[in-house]
């Protein structure tokens, strides 16, 4: 079953990513309180999510112990390939998503964790960035349709 694991969003880009029990997403703005909340926010920046899979799977091999915030996407997954969703609508709680594209690591989140082999190790691991098509509300534990 596929679910909203954990929930994070920050009011500035530079400023850390913090952990939420839910979050109201509007139809082409992007997530209210959030840094990317705009009048109409570019699809890329409405949304990101990642699996909690990937994360686990990189702090074993490495040994690490990074926070699933920490790689500032918006919604932590869990038991779900966000890959194989490019393209499509889903369902997130009782909101409406387009998955757009996926969500390629950059050298900031890599220096921000101080670890050099984030862009490597996460290429087709960072998540997918997605555009709200329909308003709603999402909560940790809501299931991904």
């Amino acid at each position: 079953m596929s679910k909203v694991f954990k929930i994070g969003i920050t009011e500035n880009n530079n400023k850390k990513v913090q952990d939420v029990n839910s979050i109201e997403l509007v139809a082409n703005k992007g997530i209210v309180g959030d840094r990317y909340f705009k009048d109409f926010s570019d699809p890329l920046s409405q949304l990101t999510l990642i699996e909690s899979e990937n994360i686990d799977y990189y702090n074993s091999k490495y040994n690490s112990n990074i926070d699933y915030l920490d790689f500032r996407r918006n919604i932590i997954t869990k038991g779900i390939n966000l890959n194989d969703l490019v393209d499509k609508k889903i369902l997130i709680g009782n909101a409406e998503i387009e998955v757009i594209d996926l969500c390629r690591p950059c050298r900031l989140l890599q220096d921000k964790l101080k670890k050099d082999n984030i862009i490597k190790e996460f290429l087709r691991r960072g998540g997918i960035r997605c555009r709200i098509l329909r308003s709603g509300s999402v909560r940790v534990g809501d299931l991904i349709r």
